[in-house]
């Protein structure tokens, strides 16, 4: 029987608005895709991007395209392979993945010959706010080990610091979005220096982080929109000491399983990130977490309901969804 491909968008409401430099969210915009073989189906999902140029619409015309090209007869892997990477190949990836596992009997897992992912302590994101409401945030969050502040230009150390003393137990991981100059960013060198920062995602531009080569700083520098695939790790490593890996930049699991290996084989660290999503977008991305250095994935943890069976964050520490849930040939939950 052949493959049917369909997709549809869903707005997911957030327990608390969800601010960086760029801007504010109150909802995560996803679409799920849906392959579907006879009886059996899989699913993946993706958060289109406006940095990038996406939106829910454009996303689904994509995936349209792609769904007419199935119903031609042709390989819905060599049609996800066809497109360039970004949220639709993603959510189109990940469903082929899930699909995958059910039609083998082979859960990926197995399929990738490793163990399942367990448990993994996850960074916890504290929103850019006004100091005192960063704190507070911190505060509530100070038993997870780690938290990942987004700052803007606008006095970031006053915003760092307030989240760093509500919080002196975790490990901080500072996004400012591409939000900084270099000016910013080594005026600030001190005072990094002086707090428990473990790296620096993203501080300039992804087209001005040039000026980042040769660089000395007192924590590590991750690219994040500076590196979308594995073809564009070789371009930044003399610029960045970690790489960002996240299925919706590199267009799914496949790609991203090549970026962090590439990263690794160039001797960067490596760090699992994601967007504002539900379970079904983190489940896959376990899988690059599991390797990771730091793990970024608590985009759930934002929701005022996720999907059910879906991951769970307790205290900083991101447990799998139940069996079944995504890339497994068991029952859905």
């Amino acid at each position: 029987m052949a493959e049917l491909l369909t997709a549809r968008a869903e707005r997911l409401p957030l327990k608390a608005p969800f601010r960086i430099s760029r801007g504010v969210k109150t909802h995560a915009e996803v679409v799920v895709a849906e392959i579907r073989d006879g009886d059996l189906f899989g699913l993946g999902e993706c958060a289109p991007y406006a940095r990038y140029g996406e939106t829910p619409d454009s996303v689904l015309s994509v995936l349209a395209g792609a769904a007419q090209g199935i119903a031609r007869g042709e390989s819905a892997r060599a049609v996800a392979q066809a497109l360039p990477a970004g949220a639709a190949r993603n959510a189109l990836d990940c469903a082929l993945w899930d699909l995958e596992a059910r039609r083998s009997g082979q859960a990926v897992a197995a399929r990738l010959g490793h163990p399942a992912p367990g448990p993994m302590a996850t960074a916890v994101t504290i929103s850019l706010d006004a100091p005192d409401a960063m704190a507070a945030a911190a505060a509530a969050s100070a038993d997870a080990p780690r938290l990942k502040v987004k700052l803007g230009a606008d006095d970031p150390g006053a915003r760092l610091s307030a989240v760093a003393r509500a919080a002196p137990g975790a490990r901080l991981i500072v996004d400012p979005n591409e939000g900084w100059t270099v000016d910013v960013l080594t005026g600030l060198a001190d005072l990094i220096a002086r707090l428990p920062v473990v790296m620096v995602e993203q501080p300039l531009p992804a087209d001005a982080d040039a000026a980042l080569a040769g660089l000395g700083y007192p924590a590590p520098l991750c690219a994040d929109e500076s590196a979308h695939t594995a073809a564009d790790v070789g371009r930044i490593a003399d610029r960045y000491q970690v790489v960002n890996v996240k299925l919706d930049k590199a267009g799914g699991l496949t790609e991203a399983l090549a970026m962090a290996a590439e990263a690794r084989r160039l001797g960067l660290g490596l760090m699992a990130g994601c967007m504002v999503s539900s379970s079904l977008a983190i489940a896959p991305a376990l899988w690059i977490g599991a390797g990771a250095d730091a793990v970024d994935l608590d985009g759930p943890w934002w929701l005022t309901r996720d999907r059910p069976g879906g991951c769970r964050v307790v205290r900083g520490v991101l447990h799998p969804p139940q069996p079944g849930f995504w890339g497994d040939p068991g029952s859905r939950p």
